[in-house]
């Protein structure tokens, strides 16, 4: 029978490695990508008179490493997972905020000096949240490189409306606000909200708990429940899961 049967949507290139992880621990997994990552043609990003770069994603990392070899500027992310992505790609000089965007701009803040050159944010084309301007108030020049873009999924797979139907999904993790948003949108397109009834939405941070949550313009998506993490990464997250034994929760 298995254990319980735990939905990821997150890109493939993430997706993989946290299903094999799960596994490992006993989790029947399935994948659901929310977003499909396409990379972003262009020139080599110019870091010449730029302090340090920050990355808000794993893919944002993956983008600027399908650009240029140069490894020579710190690198500063947003959670440890972005920043496990970025000593992989070859930075020396790594340090995670493990948190959020605010979490980030804290970090940046006692770390660099607002006089010592422009910031470099790598991106995709959708921010979450405003890093530049929160910088900005301490004095920092904070450039963007779009590097690349994440489209939403169009439909929902076969394999996850079969298991919503039979009530055989239990929990789903949701990363970002877009992703949540994007799976409740395709759920009841797919007349399948109510059978959001036997599943419990995993949630990175309030934010996500409230996309999770919202069901069209008024509605409230009826999950058994939704469970945030105590801090915004992915550690915290993984501490929501219910115990891969039977029983009650995970130590």
């Amino acid at each position: 029978m298995g254990g319980p049967n735990i939905l990821v949507t997150r890109p493939a290139e993430d997706s993989e490695p946290l299903a094999a992880r799960l596994r490992g621990l006993g989790f029947r997994v399935s994948l659901e990508p929310m977003l499909e990552i396409r990379w972003l043609d262009g020139p080599e990003p110019d870091v010449g008179n730029v302090q340090a770069l920050l990355f808000t994603s794993a893919n944002g990392v993956r983008g600027y490493a399908r650009r240029t070899s140069r490894r020579d500027r710190p690198a500063y992310a947003v959670g440890d997972a972005t920043a496990t992505a970025a000593r992989e790609a070859g930075f020396a000089q790594v340090e995670s905020a493990s948190g959020d965007v605010y979490a980030l701009a804290a970090l940046v803040r006692g770390r660099c000096t607002a006089t010592a050159g422009p910031l470099l944010h790598v991106a995709g084309t959708k921010l979450a949240g405003d890093l530049s301007g929160l910088l900005a108030e301490a004095g920092f020049s904070v450039l963007r490189e779009t590097l690349y873009d994440a489209v939403p999924t169009e439909r929902l797979s076969d394999g996850t409306a079969a298991a919503l139907r039979t009530g055989t999904l239990d929990a789903v993790l949701f990363f970002s606000p877009r992703t949540a948003r994007s799976f409740v949108r395709l759920v009841a397109e797919a007349g399948l909200i109510d059978r959001c009834r036997t599943v419990d939405a995993l949630c990175l941070s309030p934010a996500v708990a409230e996309a999770a949550r919202t069901y069209g313009e008024l509605g409230v998506t009826p999950w058994q429940s939704v469970r945030v993490a105590p801090r915004p990464e992915q550690e915290s997250l993984l501490g929501l899961l219910p115990d891969p034994s039977g029983g009650t929760g995970r130590a």
